[in-house]
């Protein structure tokens, strides 16, 4: 089955399923208005009862603990609007409801920004701009333009935010038979943590990204870096520091307080229409709490029809150790404070899963998707399960069942 040219149209970072073909839009009287959306609707269910499942820390999901069957892992509504203002001048808004840190469903702005065409070749972008990396960075959120349910959290986890703040630059170049797309940008991020105005800042954030395409194969080498506070943890490494140089040393080393994070990652996609496989390989190392990690997944599928079952392979692996000493004194809440600190680092994800799945396009814009995921924390750590409680065992299995229905209009 080829990809519709809706999908092609997310894949591209394109307006959603936009009935308007390149040279109607050229000949369309300006200003140009264009709308379109996606969305899930989806349930999951996990084995495990001391932890709850979820794809992403910001979004978190509730399946597990919290609820049998959750609907709040993948379901999540977004809308676009964009504007053609004269041929060089284009602005875009886009909006999406999912379950947040806060238990609420309130639609965000994900993107909202202003384009200059300077040139065929040369754009620049000023405002909320969707991060260059991943393979599905530019349609992470949009689960009808993935083959799978979910992109494999072992990878896309390291990095739960999508955008930034600020200003790109994108350079369409051609090498041969390739087509390569560079982009810088320069920015900054902030996300809320809890209710009680907790956050996560990343300021001075610097990325470079180039994609290749060339015939069926897609290539994207992205690097990012940015200056990272988070304050969640904050009231614990303030006590370690209450203990003097050792208690202040601790502190540092693990505080996410104005640490200079960084990743790289690379993806390589082939696609042939009837057959596709693509694998990412991501390095990330927030030189705090949040870890050192190395990450990488391998997927295919093959087309067939309007079915399309597919299977994937994903690691991720923990490059600091999940336990420290810590005080090891016998000092009055020394011990408490170790053993808060441990339970914190055993939350830098170490597993490993695999998944498999089958998706039916059984209307056009429209997919319905079943998925099973096993995955098995390791080495002490959580994975990428959320809402641990005590009774949790790393280095066991974790079942997880999806059900989703992906739609683009």
């Amino acid at each position: 089955m080829k990809k519709s040219p809706s999908l092609l149209h997310l894949c591209l970072g394109a307006s959603l399923a936009f009935a308007v073909d390149g040279a109607n839009a050229q000949e369309a009287p300006l200003p140009a208005w264009t709308f379109g959306g996606f969305g899930t609707a989806g349930l999951v269910h996990s084995s495990e009862r001391q932890a709850d499942f979820s794809a992403n820390v910001i979004n978190p999901g509730g399946a597990g603990k919290t609820d049998r069957w959750s609907p709040s892992v993948d379901s999540r509504l977004g809308a676009q609007l964009a504007v053609d203002v004269t041929p060089q001048w284009s602005a875009v808004l886009q909006m999406v409801a999912e379950r947040n840190l806060q238990d609420s469903w309130r639609p965000v702005v994900e993107w909202a920004n202003v384009k200059y065409q300077a040139t065929p070749e040369l754009s620049l972008r000023l405002g909320r701009i969707v991060l260059p990396i991943y393979l599905a960075g530019d349609y992470r959120k949009a689960g009808y333009a993935l083959e799978w349910v979910r992109p494999p959290a072992e990878v896309y986890g390291s990095l739960p935010v999508a955008n930034s703040d600020g200003i790109d630059a994108s350079y369409r170049w051609q090498a041969g038979a390739a087509n390569n797309l560079t982009q810088v940008l320069y920015g900054r991020t902030s996300v809320k943590t809890d209710d009680t105005g907790k956050r996560a800042r990343g300021r001075q954030l610097v990325g470079l990204s180039n994609t290749t395409t060339y015939g069926g194969f897609t290539v994207r080498a992205s690097v990012l870096t940015a200056e990272l506070t988070v304050d969640l943890a904050r009231p614990l490494f303030d006590a370690f520091r209450q203990y003097g140089p050792q208690g202040a040393q601790i502190a540092d080393r693990y505080d996410a307080d104005h640490k200079r994070v960084a990743i790289a990652n690379v993806g390589v996609s082939y696609d042939t229409g009837d057959w596709f496989v693509q694998a990412e390989g991501s390095r990330m190392n927030a030189r705090s709490f949040l870890g050192d990690k190395t990450s990488m997944y391998v997927g295919g599928g093959y087309r067939f029809g309007a079915w399309t079952p597919y299977a994937t392979f994903a690691r991720v692996k923990a490059n600091i150790p999940l336990q420290d000493a810590g005080l090891a004194s016998g000092a009055p809440g020394a011990s408490y404070l170790d053993g808060q600190l441990n339970r914190l680092l055993q939350t830098i994800a170490a597993q490993h899963s695999i998944s498999t799945g089958v998706r039916w396009d059984f209307q056009p814009d429209r997919a319905l998707k079943l998925q099973y995921d096993r995955l098995r924390p390791t080495g002490g750590s959580s994975g990428t399960l959320i809402n641990v409680q005590p009774g949790f065992r790393s280095g066991h299995p974790v079942h997880v069942v999806s059900i989703a229905l992906d739609f683009v209009f």
